[in-house]
């Protein structure tokens, strides 16, 4: 029998794509825009040669969120194969009109199917913070759980879910104008490795360290100061073209916690933009009981 509630998400989640076939999340790409051209997040602009291409651009691309025409879209592909209830989940919207843009389509397809539940959520958060929301409903989806279950499942998820990363250089964050509160670290840029988060949907400074290691360290500590001794965490680790920095973290991360899941996911393009190569990190909750 077909699960009976749909979970859909944005590209910029960055769910790895196995992951998101699996259990059945659709994912609705973000756009890029580079030299005039758009391309459609992990549709037909990989990141490889994305993050490739990037460190010797000339011209920082530009991103766009959905429209509220591909929102409708996804969710009138998914009336058509027999969901009736819909649960969709979004980047922070303080970051990105990717909730607005899903709001104004949840109004236009419940004037044409008024029978449909839908329900669009802000995640506050980004990455794979959203993504672990996406894939906690999505498997209660799967084990039967019904639609006004899952959405509370999530909304618990959205104050408890966070996000830690570094990397050599805010310029990215800066250049794109999605540096929010940290932008006073922008003055010591080639001294630091600054700690970013997400705070009540925006970006914010929670540290700085002197090299990538005693980052790694600090993040380690604030997860294990976050979540307390002995609570069990769910974990992503993040990266943008730096696979080889995901085990430093990890040793250090799980040295120090309970993890019961973990899994590594590259960046999407569309957050590469804003970040650029070379951001590690991770994405976390304590396991909700």
């Amino acid at each position: 029998m077909m699960q009976k509630v749909a979970i859909v998400t944005d590209s910029v989640a960055s769910i790895p794509q196995e992951m998101s076939r699996e259990l059945n999340i659709r994912c609705v790409p973000f756009y890029v825009h580079i030299d005039g051209n758009a391309f459609r997040d992990l549709v037909n602009l990989d990141c490889d040669s994305f993050y490739d291409w990037l460190p010797n651009a000339n011209k920082l691309p530009t991103t766009a969120n959905p429209s509220s025409a591909d929102y409708e879209k996804v969710y009138s592909e998914l009336v058509e194969i027999g969901y009736q209830q819909i649960v969709s989940i979004h980047i922070t919207s303080l970051g990105s009109g990717a909730y607005q843009a899903a709001k104004i389509a949840k109004r236009a397809i419940l004037n044409k199917f008024p029978f449909l539940k839908i329900e669009v959520i802000d995640s506050l958060n980004v990455a794979m913070c959203q993504g672990w929301m996406a894939i906690e409903a999505a498997r209660a989806a799967l084990r039967g759980n019904n639609f006004e279950s899952i959405i509370n499942l999530v909304y618990k998820m959205v104050p408890i879910t966070q996000m830690l990363q570094t990397a050599d250089t805010l310029k990215f964050l800066y250049m794109g104008g999605r540096i929010g509160s940290a932008k006073h670290l922008m003055g010591s840029l080639l001294k630091i490795k600054p700690i970013i988060s997400m705070r009540d949907g925006v970006v914010v400074s929670v540290g700085q360290a002197r090299s990538r290691k005693k980052a790694y360290q600090l993040m380690a500590e604030k997860v294990n100061n976050i979540v307390g001794n002995g609570r069990e965490i769910k974990i992503a680790y993040l990266h943008a073209h730096a696979l080889s920095e995901i085990e430093k973290i990890r040793e250090l991360v799980e040295g120090c916690t309970t993890v019961v899941e973990s899994l590594v996911a590259e960046l999407s393009p569309a957050l590469g933009v804003h970040t650029g190569p070379g951001t590690s990190g991770l994405c976390f909750f304590p396991v909700i009981n």
